[in-house]
């Protein structure tokens, strides 16, 4: 797919902002931690690890739980646990404010776990294995989602050889799983799976090679799979069917990872880069972003600005999302339209109902044009009329409105 960039910003050089170096083995997951302060990864080296991104210094101990090799992790929406995928087949539960393993969901698994997700509510996790199926853990209990409690099946055998990449869908009704065909070499299908009853909804067909990662937009109508042919690839999940090819990288495409607004993809690869795509026209959005090395991993920050990834070079980095956007000068792709469309349609209704009141008091109690009406005001409607614009009411003079909206005075309809 052709680029926009300009000759010189394709040649400009990124720089990382911060590097994290203690582990003695690659570098499979690096996760951002409430609060904007940390980040967590963890390593073929067998550990998870803490980080200050202001240092970029270790914070506390290593946490182990025996030596296996940890290939992935996924934090949960609440922000208080992380689960990870090990070598020796055992997907772990962790609590962050203790650094110790909470449950160990092993003996399912005949092979390595080398995916995991959460389901949006957090009460379940979704695992990946080179074994060729996909399981269910239900958090409560620490076990195989049993299918009597919600008629939730525990386990799919999806006939591939392996399982390289499972996420579920932001209802989490469905399942995506990534991996070579067990039964046809030559095919390297996504395929979709019903999360309650373990039915093969669709198959999608497109990637040369072994499909690494997968990403589900937060609307649910895009899946988004990266692969070792090199390339990423959007799907329609209405249809079933691609909507477009994404091939600037040149090796294969090893993770994927969305921004919250579902704006922005950042993709990393063996080619030693990551790169940042706009997910409005399907175009890369600055130079590539490189690296000493393979990349393996990448996850945004909790507002976009900020993008993390590890390396084979053992190491993990954090990079300045927003920098390189206003470099490129699209910036504006961090904000959420739909936020801006709410802010625009809060403050017209405002404008509306204006000159149709009486008194009003904003952002702290209620407007009133008559006494059997009331319009609630709340300070999450004041919060999206921060945007300055001028109100004139006949009789009076024009004012100013800025933000926020704390000011009051009694006003006459006409």
């Amino acid at each position: 797919m052709a680029s926009p960039i300009s000759k010189k910003k394709e040649t400009s050089v990124i720089t990382h902002r911060q590097k994290f170096e203690g582990h003695t083995g690659n570098v499979w997951g690096a996760i951002h931690l409430p609060g904007g302060q940390r980040i967590i990864t963890c390593s073929r080296d067998g550990s998870l690890r803490v980080w200050n991104m202001k240092s970029g210094k270790q914070i506390g101990d290593d946490w182990r739980d025996g030596d296996s090799p940890v290939w992935s992790i996924a934090l949960s929406p609440d922000g208080k646990k992380v689960v990870s995928g090990s070598e020796d087949g055992a997907v772990r539960l962790w609590d962050i404010d203790t650094c110790k393993v909470v449950e160990v969901w092993a003996g399912q698994y005949t092979r390595a776990v080398w995916s995991v997700c959460w389901s949006r509510d957090g009460r379940r996790v979704l695992s990946g294995s080179y074994d060729g199926t996909a399981r269910q853990w239900e958090i409560e209990s620490g076990e195989t989602m049993p299918e009597p409690i919600e008629n939730i099946l525990a386990s799919i055998e999806t006939g591939d050889e392996c399982v390289y990449a499972v996420v579920y869908s932001p209802d989490t009704t469905l399942i995506a799983t990534g991996g070579p065909d067990g039964r046809d070499d030559s095919e390297y299908p996504i395929k979709i799976w019903d999360a309650k009853t373990g039915k093969l909804v669709a198959t999608l067909k497109g990637h040369t090679d072994d499909v690494w990662c997968l990403a589900w937009t937060k609307d649910g109508k895009t899946l988004i799979s990266g692969s070792w042919d090199s390339s990423i690839r959007t799907w329609n999940t209405t249809k079933w069917k691609q909507t477009a090819v994404l091939d600037e990288h040149t090796s294969p495409v090893n993770a994927i990872a969305i921004s919250p607004n579902d704006r922005i993809l950042a993709s990393v690869s063996d080619d030693k880069t990551a790169r940042l795509w706009n997910l409005d026209n399907g175009q890369p959005m600055s130079s590539p972003i490189q690296h000493p090395q393979s990349v393996l991993c990448v996850s945004f920050s909790a507002g976009g600005k900020q993008l993390a990834t590890g390396c084979y070079d053992h190491n993990a980095y954090i990079w300045d999302v927003a920098a390189i956007l206003r470099e490129a000068g699209l910036d504006d792709l961090l904000s959420n339209p739909q936020a801006k469309k709410s802010a625009l349609h809060v403050c017209d209704t405002f404008i509306k109902i204006y000159h149709c009141i009486q008194t009003y008091t904003l952002g702290t109690s209620t407007c009133q044009s008559r006494p059997s009406r009331f319009f609630q005001w709340s300070t999450t409607i004041a919060f999206f009329c921060t945007t300055p614009f001028s109100l004139r009411v006949p009789g009076t003079a024009r004012q100013h409105v800025s933000q926020p909206l704390v000011w009051s005075q009694p006003l006459r309809c006409p």
